[in-house]
C-alpha cells in the first residue's frame, strides 16, 4: 500500500500519535486518524506560506510521504505534530520562488489592506490573520530558507523550539541562533521594532 487509506479507523481515547502510528504498521487503515487530527492544520500552515491553490496538493502529498515513512517514526515522541511540519515545510522547500513572490507581493500592500490585482487578493486573504504586509513582508522574503523555515514554524504552526528542532532535524540550539538572526533582521527592516516579541515570551 502506498497512500494513506480512504477510511480511517478511529484511535481510542488517550492512545498517542506513536501508537496510532505503530498500529499502522501492520493495520495501514490506522493512519488515517493522523490523517484526521491535523491536515487542516497542515494545509493552513501551507496556504499562509505558499498559497490556497497549492495548498491542497502540498498538504496531500505530505501525509502520503508520512504514510511511507511511517515506519522510520520515532515511537518515542507520542506527538506526530512536528514530524508532519517537518515534512511539509522539506516540501514547501521545493516551492522557494513562489513563496518569496507571495511575500514580494505582501510588501506591495498597504497596511490597512488595500489590495487590488488577483495576486495581491489572494496574498491579502491567505495572510490576514498574521498581517505580514508592507515592510515586514519583504523582509521575510529577504531571509536566507534556513531561517525563514525556523521563523515561520515558531510563527505560523506555533510550534516551540524543541519541536522545531525535531521538525528539521536540527539540534536545539541550531534553532535558538536561526531565529535570533531571523529575528534581528526583521528588527533591522523595520527600524527597531521587535515584531516578534509575543512568540519570545512563549517560547
Amino acid at each position: 500500500m502506498t497512500a494513506p487509506p480512504d477510511v480511517a479507523i478511529p484511535s481510542p481515547e488517550g492512545v498517542d500519535d506513536a501508537s496510532v502510528i505503530e498500529r499502522s504498521w501492520h493495520e495501514p487503515e490506522r493512519f488515517g486518524a493522523i490523517f484526521d487530527a491535523y491536515f487542516t492544520e497542515i494545509h493552513r500552515y501551507v496556504a499562509r506560506r505558499l498559497d490556497v491553490h497549492v495548498a491542497d496538493d502540498i498538504a496531500a502529498e505530505t501525509f502520503h510521504a508520512a504514510f511511507r515513512k511511517r515506519r522510520t517514526y520515532d515511537l518515542t515522541r507520542g506527538d506526530a505534530r512536528p514530524w508532519l511540519y517537518g515534512i511539509a515545510t522539506n516540501l514547501i522547500g521545493r516551492h522557494r520562488r513562489d513563496e518569496t513572490r507571495k511575500y514580494r507581493a505582501l510588501a506591495r500592500l498597504p497596511i490597512d489592506g488595500g489590495a487590488t490585482g488577483h495576486e495581491d487578493r489572494v496574498a491579502a486573504r491567505v495572510s490576514a490573520q498574521q498581517q505580514v504586509r508592507g515592510p515586514l513582508a519583504d523582509a521575510v522574503a529577504g531571509l536566507p530558507a534556513k531561517q525563514r523555515d525556523v521563523l515561520l514554524l515558531v510563527v505560523l504552526a506555533e510550534l516551540s523550539y524543541e519541536e522545531v528542532a525535531q521538525a528539521l532535524g536540527v539540534p536545539f540550539g541550531t534553532v535558538c541562533s536561526r531565529f535570533n538572526r531571523a529575528r534581528r533582521k526583521l528588527r533591522e527592516a523595520l527600524g527597531g521594532t521587535n515584531p516578534l516579541r509575543d512568540e519570545e515570551r512563549t517560547r
